[in-house]
């Protein structure tokens, strides 16, 4: 008779496993609109599920609550019932004797708190605010709304001119985003539920580099009205683009000696070629929108004089001030922001690293963006020193793992606390306090704390600060316009400034420093809302055919990942290091949709918007 037995899963162990991977797949993908009272309910009925039983809390506690959960969906609730599964939530999340209870109780106080509108409409009115205006998870997620089961389709089809004619009517700029967005789409794909998103991004990328050139749309019959575009990165060309289109004489005003805003001045060359981005900037002009460089508005021309000559305005000034860090020594010579370094880089002018030993300071996409060029440009050693973990980078994993894998290194939980110069006023290093990880912040993330430990000298012959972008809106303030805390020019959601008649502002000038398919949103947004201004209602629409969709059994089936030139060749040049797909890749990926403008809620809600 055996002591003892190795341990090996059960059959009902390893079914259970695979019950929770779907499980996990079928929460990624939820999408949005569904009722979040519903939700509340059916996590916790999950976690009910998970629990011993052992204590009160957990054994009668979470069934009392699932019960007024459940009270309150069937419209038999009162708002004193709301107080008590408050209460009952709280004493849970307090008395519980372990994090399966805590936490879900945890779970309904965060969404009582977080939907609380929701909770009451169920009980006052008896409906659920959560809707589903737009079925289709993609093309709810992106901010510009394109139609993105549509553009997929036509891939599959090799019908690559309509694809960007398609991706046109709400995004100018289809192939800038096919090279650098940052494709919020795909985080609720519904794909997920079988295996894994659509790789969208690379698809529509695919599209443009196999579409070639693709004429522009004829602009409506002129209209006689003449709208001012103050800035000329991708909200400003986007708001300029459709305006044209609809027939008004556009004007682009921009501060640099050339148009595309944080495109050129702030994305590297090895991300977003910029032989493409003059490609994409050219095609958009040539609706005859007219283009003034070198020209700072407040300082070259007042808005005072600009509003005799235009019946209306955009602000897309964009975020291109940099930020200080407030540490001792930052006004020492050779140390620069990666917003003056990346600007320079944009208009052609390298500096020669070569030798040099380079600290970079921040943890986004900028800071990669500096860090990575660094190397490119000769550096002997480059560091980015970021004060939290590395997993906690608001930089894209994959940019973090590029930089890492071309040489450079990543300094996590090292805090900057002063630069030390030499003699003659240079910056020689960086000293840094080492942190340990601490309790979770406001935001979600582990904060970090100084660590019990001394400080760290951090050699450096250049010091680059990366921590983020601020607004240029001085001449903006003197002529009327309201500034916020934050530096950024007020507009509502409209994206009109109030108290400033035919006055517009969106963009990064307004939410402070966002993604370029957020700023090309707003654009699209601010060019409706202007045409209105204006008295008139054109309509955006495309003359592109949809394919029908195929019927066919489901089979699981891998996502196409693009790949990379390799780290020793790529990281010694400024050539684009991602690899576009194959035909046979964008084949299989494009088949993977699952066409959800068709299926599911599609059939019953028309899960296309053909026309804005």
């Amino acid at each position: 008779m055996s002591r003892l037995d190795i341990k090996t899963p059960s059959h009902a162990q390893t079914v259970v496993d695979q019950l929770y991977r779907s499980m996990e797949q079928r929460i990624a993908s939820s999408p949005p609109g569904l009722c979040p009272v519903d939700l509340a309910l059916n996590f916790l009925n999950l976690c009910r599920a998970q629990t011993c039983g052992k204590c009160v809390p957990c054994r009668i506690g979470l069934t009392q609550i699932a019960n007024m959960l459940e009270k309150i969906l069937d419209g038999k609730a009162t708002m004193r019932d709301l107080h008590h599964l408050e209460d009952t939530a709280q004493t849970v999340m307090d008395t519980a004797d372990c994090a399966i209870g805590t936490e879900a109780a945890r779970l309904v106080l965060t969404g009582l708190n977080g939907f609380r509108d929701d909770y009451e409409e169920h009980i006052l009115r008896h409906r659920c605010l959560g809707n589903l205006h737009n079925p289709v998870p993609c093309v709810a997620l992106c901010p510009a709304g394109v139609d993105i089961p549509g553009y997929v389709a036509l891939v599959s089809e090799g019908r690559y001119a309509d694809a960007v004619k398609l991706i046109r009517k709400d995004n100018p700029m289809p192939l800038v985003c096919g090279y650098i967005c940052e494709h919020p789409c795909e985080a609720r794909c519904r794909r997920r539920m079988v295996d894994d998103a659509v790789n969208i991004r690379a698809l529509k990328r695919y599209a443009v580099d196999q579409a070639g050139e693709v004429g522009q749309p004829a602009c409506a019959k002129a209209t006689g009205k003449k709208v001012a575009v103050i800035g000329g990165g991708p909200g400003g060309l986007s708001a300029a683009y459709y305006l044209a289109l609809m027939g008004h004489d556009v004007t682009i005003y921009d501060k640099r000696k050339q148009l595309g805003g944080m495109l050129r001045y702030g994305i590297p060359d090895y991300r977003l070629p910029r032989v493409k981005l003059d490609s994409e900037i050219a095609s958009i002009l040539s609706l005859g929108i007219k283009v003034y460089t070198d020209v700072e508005v407040g300082k070259d021309i007042t808005m005072e004089e600009l509003k005799k000559q235009y019946d209306s305005f955009y602000l897309s000034i964009g975020a291109h001030t940099d930020k200080k860090t407030g540490i001792e020594g930052e006004d020492s010579k050779g140390v620069t922001s990666a917003v003056e370094l990346l600007r320079g880089i944009g208009d052609g002018e390298m500096p020669d690293f070569t030798g040099k030993t380079i600290v970079v300071i921040g943890g986004g996409n900028v800071a990669m963006d500096v860090t990575r060029s660094a190397v490119r440009l000769g550096a002997k050693k480059v560091s980015c020193v970021y004060r939290r973990r590395q997993e906690d980078m608001t930089a894209q994993p994959e940019e973090v793992e590029g930089a890492i894998a071309e040489g450079a290194e990543v300094l996590a939980l090292e805090a900057p606390v002063r630069i030390e110069a030499d003699e003659n006023g240079n910056a020689c290093a960086l000293w840094t306090q080492p942190q340990i990880i601490s309790e979770v912040d406001a935001n979600g993330r582990p904060a970090p704390k100084a660590a019990d430990v001394p400080a760290r000298r951090i050699p450096a012959d250049l010091i680059i600060v990366a921590i983020g972008q601020g607004i240029e809106s001085r001449g903006f303030e003197q002529s009327g316009i309201k500034i916020q805390r934050r530096g950024t020019l007020l507009a509502n959601n409209s994206t009109s400034v109030p108290d400033m008649d035919g006055v517009f502002a969106g963009g990064d000038c307004v939410t402070g420093p966002a993604t370029v398919i957020r700023a090309i949103a707003a654009g699209k947004v601010a060019a409706a809302n202007i045409d209105e201004y204006l008295g008139f209602h054109h309509e955006i629409t495309t003359d592109v055919e949809m394919p029908e969709p195929r019927f066919y059994d489901l089979h699981a089936c891998g996502r196409v990942n693009t790949t990379e030139r390799d780290a020793s060749e790529r990281k010694n040049d400024f050539i684009c290091i991602e690899c576009g797909m194959t035909p046979e890749e964008a084949q299989q990926e494009s088949s993977r949709c699952l066409r959800c403008d068709h299926f599911g809620y599609g059939v019953f809600k028309g899960g296309r918007v053909e026309k804005w």
